[in-house]
């Protein structure tokens, strides 16, 4: 792999990484040659890393903890990180309240660059923190978002936060039942929406699946509108953030355990998990991922270009607690063209900017030069997730966007609301490689024999907790789905189901889910929410959805429906199909390719086999995807072994 990029020794010595490493080595009197040393201490003991993290970044506990660590015998699933410890994550970030520079800069398709500064953040989340308080909304409750990427959002989150209740939300490209699926499940008390939003050069009109939500979560007390606010029965957005509020912001501590959003994965069966995360093992992790792996720095500019629905509308408010100033584009990227986010970065000098790697690959397949056509001078890091980039994607970074920056490729998920693997400030930028395994991550890559193995392709495993595990998930009677999810073969590692390789340099390269679980552009999306809406049509007897990563970066989606006796395959029915996924669900649930078959093949238990079809559309031998006589109806293969190559 061709060397791509190479901190300077100056680079190395003005990152926050070092000065928490001269820290951790003057508290615990060690000395650490390199980062690979740094980080072995980081997993072997916890407890000092943790709480030298805490110490560092001098976390604001209302009381103290007893212990850093306390650790379940049985398993992962009840480590106790902190206890006894409690605190609040908004406070923290108002602690970097100044006039310095402005807490949020806005964008959108349709508003020019707009500074909201921390004065007026402030009293925005004031004002919508008394009206929840009005309606009696208290520590442990659910409030929820239906809404766009916008500076709304945030402030709503702030407000719930700073009470200790507990926020949920789903961006607006989902469908009524996605988000029923997911917000009916944890029974919240207020919901905030937008009855419209632009995409696309378009607005689009939402006002229908807010009246269907009002009807359908029977928990809600009340709904705020934003945006058209047409339906007279809810309360208003403007009202409430127009009324003059006295007093200070107050700030009501929690455990550390104590939930701080649900964030939704889905699985391959049932309705989506309702991942529940803990306030003190987000904002510690949060800490650790953005100011030590990324070196976001006071005062910066922060962009990581998302949706309310994805985990990485999360993180990057984050940059918020280390001081930066967080960056906000709420609108497709690719409108009016592939240079709309890019302007961005340039006007609003943007220090850095995160995407999905689908993005860098549309760019590069549209051969832009982005460091012709824009000033990137203030760009200090590019960050990429959501799907493996290869190679190809770093040159390009390189060659068309910007020789001397550092390239930051993530992989996580939404199960830790972080990274895993990241960046390093310390090591050179090899193509097509993650460049380190973060700290406190204690991750292996482990062969069918399960031994940790590097420079061949396994299974990411984890073999230790991390503060930033799910804490339970919601309405999970005694942990089934948590277990189900990523302990069924061992109660103490994590099976996260990708498959990786650790490389020569010690970096890491992400091939794909190893699951059925499918990945467009690194949102996860559930099987079963695919086969519920599409088994529901009339000429529709059985389907099965894969989900295959390709080496250039992209994904493929084919969908597999087996008709009913009396219906005939045609476009009107492909269409049918599509529309069900898209308004049921969203866009990202419709495949690339709909096929018509005779059969679906199921194992003798009678379960759909999507993992062999999987493996025949990465070009696997049907001998090495499926052991035929595990197989209800082995004779179906040869339909699927023919469609691969077709």
């Amino acid at each position: 792999m061709s060397l791509l990029w190479q901190p300077s020794a100056d680079f190395i010595a003005q990152s926050n990484l070092k000065k928490f490493q001269t820290y951790a080595e003057a508290t615990y009197a060690r000395s650490f040659s390199d980062y690979d040393a740094l980080w072995q201490w980081s997993v072997e003991q916890p407890a000092q890393f943790w709480q030298s993290v805490a110490d560092f970044f001098q976390l604001q506990f209302h009381s103290p903890a007893s212990q850093v660590l306390r650790p379940n015998p049985d398993g992962m699933i009840g480590t106790q990180w902190f206890p006894g410890a409690t605190l609040n994550y908004a406070q923290h970030v108002f602690r970097h309240k100044n006039n310095t520079h402005p807490a949020i800069i806005f964008q959108s398709e349709v508003q020019p660059i707009q500074e909201i500064s921390w004065n007026e953040l402030e009293e925005k989340v004031k004002s919508v923190q008394q009206y929840l308080k009005k309606l009696g909304v208290e520590k442990g409750d659910r409030v929820v978002g239906y809404l766009p990427n916008n500076t709304e959002a945030v402030i709503i989150f702030l407000a719930v936060n700073s009470l200790g209740a507990i926020w949920s939300c789903c961006s607006p490209d989902f469908g009524t039942e996605s988000v029923v699926d997911r917000f009916q499940q944890i029974a919240p008390k207020v919901l905030f929406a937008t009855e419209r939003y632009y995409y696309n050069g378009k607005p689009i009109d939402k006002s229908a699946v807010v009246q269907q939500l009002s009807e359908q979560l029977s928990t809600l007390q009340r709904i705020v509108v934003l945006e058209s606010g047409a339906v007279s029965a809810f309360d208003q957005w403007n009202d409430i953030i127009s009324q003059q509020v006295t007093g200070d912001l107050s700030f009501t501590p929690v455990d550390f355990q104590h939930p701080i959003w649900i964030l939704y994965s889905s699985g391959t069966t049932g309705k989506p998990k309702a991942i529940t995360h803990a306030t003190g093992g987000n904002l510690i992790e949060h800490y650790k991922a953005l100011a030590l792996h990324q070196d976001v720095k006071p005062g910066e500019r922060y962009l990581w270009y998302s949706t309310t629905g994805w985990m990485m509308w999360n993180y990057a408010l984050s940059s918020l607690l280390v001081g930066a100033t967080l960056v906000i584009y709420d609108g497709s990227p690719g409108y009016p063209d592939l240079t709309a986010l890019w302007k961005l970065v340039q006007d609003a000098k943007v220090n850095h900017f995160g995407v999905g790697a689908a993005f860098y690959l549309s760019c590069m397949k549209e051969q832009l030069q982005i460091a012709k056509q824009f000033d990137l001078s203030a760009l200090r890091t590019l960050g990429s997730t959501g799907s493996p980039l290869p190679a190809e994607g770093f040159r390009y970074i390189y060659e068309a966007i910007k020789k001397e920056v550092w390239l930051i490729s993530l992989s996580g998920g939404t199960d830790v609301c972080s990274a895993f693997v990241g960046g390093c400030p310390y090591l050179p930028v090899y193509e097509g490689e993650i460049q380190c395994k973060m700290l406190g991550c204690k991750l292996e890559a482990w062969n069918d024999e399960g031994q940790s193995v590097e420079n061949e392709l396994g299974e990411l495993m984890l073999t230790a907790p991390m503060p930033s595990m799910p804490v339970f998930f919601w309405n999970d009677d005694n942990n089934e789905r948590y277990r189900q999810a990523y302990f069924e073969q061992d109660a103490k590692v994590w099976r996260h189901g990708d498959w990786i390789k650790i490389t020569e340099h010690k970096g890491i390269i992400i091939y794909g889910r190893s699951d059925a679980t499918l990945n467009r552009d690194g949102v996860r999306i559930g099987t079963a929410e695919i086969y519920s809406a599409v088994e529901s049509l009339p000429e529709i007897k059985d389907s099965l959805v894969v989900c295959v990563e390709r080496q250039d970066g992209t994904y493929f989606m084919p969908l597999f429906v087996v008709l009913k006796e009396q219906a005939v395959w045609s476009t009107a029915i492909q269409q049918s199909i599509k529309n069900q996924l898209r308004q049921q669900y969203s866009p990202r649930h419709v495949p690339d390719v709909i096929f018509p078959v005779q059969q679906i093949p199921y194992t003798i238990s009678g379960k759909k086999m999507e993992m062999p079809v999987k493996k025949l559309f990465m070009g696997m031998p049907l001998e090495k995807c499926v052991s035929l006589d595990t197989m209800k109806n082995p004779e179906s293969m040869q339909e699927y072994v023919a469609l691969s190559k077709s």
